[in-house]
């Protein structure tokens, strides 16, 4: 019954994991549209000529970018070259021409000048970013930009520098000679100019604004600590999803290590110099550099989020990372590639790089306080980046009307207000035709009529309904103005000037909307324009003041009919309690087989606020919302055309379409408009070592029509799901699947180690899920050290019981992967034995044959080959020509070739194994039904593959009852387990072998030391231990006290393995692979030189029974 339960436990892993693999597959290959605009341009590519000074020149290029359809002259337009430089860096397997876009968009915002300026509410820097004593000057842009981008691009020849480590440091290498080679340009441009006697303008420049996509931004940081580089050459870097904290595939050492060691030079290059005093010396090596994070949001596969953000390499006050969700006129996500041609995400940034130039120098600003400013208030939106409803009264941090009233002058007249619209505008609220008293806490408006809506705050903010909401689709300023009074007025200027009214206009924040309903026809009536703008008062900003006012602007009727019904506001007091639902982990989980269902009738707050106690970016949500009703009894239709003309046209001419506001720690704001069916996902990543508590919860924000009553249904999205997942925790499961074979490993040199059967790789994974004992030995502790080592080192804890349960189900997840790893090569053995066996057991019937001659010829042909002497040293010493064949080519020429050799060698040893220990049962087998000619068949047996070597795949069995055949077979579970171990190992180096491969016609370069050194330790380990008796290693009695024994190496490199895999770092399980080759290559020299008579074989006995 144990054993059915063992296998039961196997086959759900299996399943668990190809289900998920397949629903997460289903999901990333399903087409997804992403709203983008595409962007059109004219590229013209001019090269610019290289100098000695780089390795790596002769192999890449720099290009100059210019838009136009007319053919140009390349010396003259160098000639003119004037602008402010940018260096485009393309990403993995990236070409210099992805920079058309940027470039296109940049010259068309140079001619058309700066964006159309809107009243909605800014971005700021906060407090830990600096944001104090900032020059509001910088923001008070003319009607043109003072000077042109000039976008230049290297070619990288298309290489796939994501893959491996040594490519990134060349291409950083080459990246610090394009920089020095643009400024040498200029000069040269403008020595050309003045020889010529043509008027020169403006500076030189003296830094290169660097602007990176994928990986190319790493690269752009990586060229900024170069030595190479010159001082202040680089000062503003903007990355296009750009992973900064670890490689998207952090598999191989040499690329991991790198990235540390960047990511640990820019730590230390925003580290003041100081003395043992205190005082400041120096300014850090970086302080002058900004760098900004762009992130195309859940829709990018290849980098997540979680890897693009700068915490803890950049400090607030020089850097941030923004999503495209919540980045300002853009509010999309998008693929990786998106993110390069994505209309609106292109001209955002095109007007930002733009901004960034100081009309007075002609250059980008020399403060990074005024840069960061800029890129803030270009990028970001007023929108909060952090928000719970329950938690803070105020949806958009600004100050508190009490601050606004005290600063006024000594005259008694109010300063100027930041909320305040200003004088250029046209019309006022003295212009209106009437004023309305809104008697009731929803106020509505359908039409831009002119007139004045008062409410009252005591009246209609009682009962607990003190906080006011407004959504709107007109625009602030321009189309409505909102003013608190402390008492009733005709005017702004009929009230005394201690009681002058305070305008919040400018506190409406954008947000994004669909394209407004087309009119059919002038003056016919359409469906409810979506909100663009959401507006929001706590009790502290309405404190001292009795009224409310919402001024809407006139509009001129249209052939004396009333104006079309294309604008829309509606404003409630409301109790943010009221609106509250909070969906547990098992409703979620409940929710993925059975909906649940939600009905928010008439009247309804018009803010909904659900809480999610599991994450949206570990469980996607499909929200839909289904108009019930609108208020509209009759619709004077036959029953049958009643349902659907009311519900689908009448109500949607009355409520505006729902909008959802999403919010998580990572990237802020994610916004759906027009919400009636929609999946949500945000790109958290929760449940990860490092993650800080709090980070499991999501909290959504719908905005609903109260006129309308709805049903909403919320369900968990089981594909999406899947993928983010993987997407997610695709690195740490490939840690724990190490963690998984050594634990195996473990279990086999226990099982040789106390005189029992050597049980095979799919025994020892079953057994390691056998709860409760090895199951919380090999998979509860592990996290639990994680825990202490976080307490120890006073990081903060992540949120404990979600990473526990996502950590152990990623632990089952890499069991299954590496059941149906083992369940795979295990067939293929079994397959390829089985036919060897029954080719063997033919072979009396072909010995009369003319092929049977002829293959006995070329058997004894092949017999005096192997009769040579070196072939006779060589197959002698199998093992050791092996290692050395190895290490060769992981030295000289890719590390995964040489893990390949360790392969064939493991597969070689398996397939003859498995076929003597077949070949011997079918031989005993035989021998029973006809004893008399067993001598004949073991002869035949020897004459068959006389010069097949049995040594170095064959074992000592440590029990003389074993036979022969037994023994072989464990030595294939032995040498299976091997296998499946170094498989991993060379998997996790091919995509560096494919990025080596497309080098190859490019010039040799010898591996990275440390891949070599490590792969050299991997293969010692697929060496020396090749024989099971090696378990015993060393004894330390002074130390230990007892003999160091195989099975507690393989504990501890599992543990080390499970811990790399938490840490998002599967390629530190190398250090634990190499250090047991080494130590097993220690103890076998210890053992040769200082051990006597018979080697010991873990007190085992060397004989067995044929």
């Amino acid at each position: 019954m144990e054993g059915f339960r063992a296998k039961l436990r196997v086959a759900t892993t299996v399943i668990l994991a190809l289900w998920i693999g397949i629903a997460a597959l289903y999901s990333l290959l399903k087409p997804i549209s992403n709203g983008c605009v595409m962007t059109y341009m004219y590229p013209t590519y001019i090269p610019i000529s290289s100098t000695e000074g780089a390795s790596s020149s002769a192999r890449y290029a720099l290009y100059l970018y210019h838009e136009g359809w007319k053919k140009i002259d390349f010396e003259e337009h160098l000639k003119q070259l004037n602008g402010v430089p940018v260096l485009f860096i393309p990403g993995n397997a990236g070409s210099y021409k992805q920079v058309r876009s940027l470039a296109a968009e940049s010259d068309r915002a140079y001619q058309g000048g700066p964006l159309e300026h809107s009243f909605y509410q800014e971005a700021s820097l906060t407090l830990e970013e600096g944001g104090v004593n900032i020059d509001a000057s910088i923001f008070h842009s003319s009607n043109q930009y003072t000077r042109r981008l000039d976008w230049f691009a290297v070619d990288l020849e298309g290489e796939h520098s994501a893959m491996d480590g040594q490519i990134l440091e060349e291409h950083a290498e080459y990246v610090v000679y394009a920089i020095h080679r643009i400024l040498d340009q200029y000069r040269e441009s403008q020595g050309a100019r003045e020889r010529e006697g043509a008027a020169t303008s403006g500076s030189l420049p003296k830094s290169v604004i660097l602007v990176g996509h994928s990986v190319g931004g790493f690269v752009a940081r990586a060229a900024i600590i170069h030595p190479l580089l010159r001082k202040s050459a680089v000062e503003t870097v903007l990355t296009l999803s750009s992973p900064h904290q670890s490689p998207p595939l952090a598999l191989q050492p040499s690329l991991g290590n790198y990235f540390a060691r960047v990511n640990d030079e820019w730590r230390k290059g925003y580290e003041a110099h100081t003395t043992p005093t205190g005082h400041r010396v120096s300014n850090s090596r970086l302080s002058h550099v900004v760098v900004v994070s762009i992130s195309a949001g859940y829709h990018d596969y290849q980098v997540r989020s979680k890897i693009e953000s700068l915490d803890g390499i950049v400090p607030p006050t020089h850097g941030f990372m923004i999503s495209s969700t919540g980045m300002k006129n853009v509010w999309l996500s998008m693929e990786h590639q998106a993110i390069l041609w994505c209309n609106q995400l292109v001209v955002q940034v095109s007007h930002t790089l733009l901004s960034l130039i100081d009309s007075r120098t002609g250059q980008p600003f020399l403060d990074t306080r005024q840069r960061l400013a800029m890129f803030s208030r270009m990028l970001r939106s007023g929108t909060p980046q952090s928000f719970n409803w329950m938690m803070q009264s105020h949806l958009f941090h600004q100050p508190t009307p009490a601050s606004i009233k005290d600063a006024k002058d000594a005259t008694g007249s109010q300063a100027p207000s930041s909320s305040s619209c200003p004088s250029t505008v046209q019309w006022s609220a003295e212009g209106l035709d009437k004023d309305l008293y809104i008697q009731t806490a929803t106020v509505t408006v359908l039409a831009m009529d002119g007139k004045r809506r008062w409410l009252d705050i005591q009246k209609l903010g009682a009962n607990g309904k003190d906080h006011f909401i407004f959504v709107t689709n007109l625009a602030p300023c321009t189309g409505v103005r909102i003013h608190l009074w402390p008492e009733k007025g005709k005017s702004t200027t009929d009230l005394p000037g201690s009681k002058r009214i305070l305008e919040v206009t400018s506190k409406m924040v954008h947000i994004p909307s669909r394209a407004a309903p087309r009119q059919l026809e002038p003056g016919s009536q359409t469906e409810q324009a979506p909100p663009s703008a959401v507006f929001q008062l706590g009790p502290e900003d309405m404190r001292g003041f009795r009224f409310l006012t919402i001024s809407v602007a006139p509009t001129p009727t249209i052939s004396g009919r009333p104006p079309p019904a294309v604008s829309m506001a509606v404003g409630q007091f409301f109790n943010p309690q009221e609106g509250e639902s909070e969906f547990s982990p098992q409703s979620m989980l409940l929710s993925a087989y059975s909906p649940k269902d939600l009905f928010l009738k008439e009247d309804h707050p018009l803010v909904f606020n659900l809480t999610f106690a599991i994450s949206l970016g570990l469980l996607p949500i499909t929200l839909s919302l289904r108009t019930a009703s609108c208020g509209i009894q009759n619709s004077g239709f036959a029953n049958e055309e009643a349902g659907d003309i009311e519900h689908s046209r009448l109500c949607k001419m009355r409520c505006f379409p729902p909008v959802a506001l999403a919010w998580d720690p990572t990237s802020g704001l994610h916004v759906f408009p027009n919400l009636f069916s929609e999946t949500i996902i945000i790109d958290s990543s929760p449940a990860l070592w490092s993650y800080s508590q709090g980070s499991e919860k999501t909290i959504v924000v719908l905005l609903v029509d109260p006129h309308c009553s709805y049903k909403t249904s919320v369900s968990v999205s089981v594909t999406a799901a899947a993928s983010r997942f993987l997407l997610l925790y695709g690195s740490q499961i490939a840690g724990l699947s190490v963690a998984v074979v050594f634990f195996a490993l473990m279990r086999q040199a226990y099982a040789w180690d106390y005189y029992l059967p050597m049980p095979s790789m799919l025994t020892v994974v079953e057994y390691n899920l056998q709860m409760p004992f090895p199951f919380l030995l090999l998979a509860i502790l592990p996290i639990l050290v994680s825990l202490f080592h976080s307490f120890l080192m006073s990081q903060p804890f992540p949120p404990i019981m979600s990473f526990a349960v996502v950590s152990l189900i990623c632990y089952v997840l890499a069991n299954g992967l590496i059941a149906l790893l083992i369940l795979v090569s295990q067939l293929v053995f079994y397959v390829t034995a089985t036919a060897h066996v029954f080719i063997k057991t033919r072979w009396e019937v072909w010995e009369g044959n003319f092929c049977f001659a002829f293959l006995l010829w070329f058997v004894n042909l092949s017999s005096s080959f192997f009769s040579l002497k070196v072939v006779r040293v060589i197959r002698a010493n199998q093992l050791l020509v092996t290692a050395l064949a190895a290490i060769t080519l992981v030295c000289f020429v890719h590390p995964a070739l040489g893990l390949i050799v360790i392969l064939l060698s493991h597969a070689f040893c398996c397939h003859t194994s498995l076929s003597s220990h077949a070949w011997r049962k079918e031989l005993y087998d035989y021998n029973t039904n006809n004893n008399g000619r067993s001598k004949l068949r073991y002869t035949r047996e020897r004459r068959f593959n006389p010069n097949l070597p049995l040594d170095d795949c064959s074992s000592s069995s440590p029990d003389s009852s074993k036979t022969f055949g037994d023994t072989q077979l464990e030595i294939f579970h032995h040498r299976h387990g091997l296998l499946i171990l170094h498989l991993l190992a060379s998997l996790m180096f091919v995509p560096s072998l494919m990025a080596w491969f497309q080098r190859i016609s490019m010039g040799h370069s010898f591996p990275w030391f440390l891949d070599s050194v490590l792969c050299i330790g991997v293969i010692l380990h697929g060496t020396v231990i090749s024989k099971p008796e090696y378990n015993y290693l060393v004894s330390f009695p002074g130390i230990l006290g007892q003999e160091l024994r195989l099975n507690s190496i393989y504990l501890l490199a599992g543990y080390y393995s499970f811990l790399s895999g938490l840490a998002l770092a599967p390629y530190r399980v190398f250090y634990a692979m190499a250090a047991i080759g080494v130590i097993s290559l220690a103890s076998k020299i210890i053992k040769e030189k200082y051990g006597k008579g018979e080697p010991r074989f873990g007190g085992r006995k060397h004989s067995h029974r044929h």
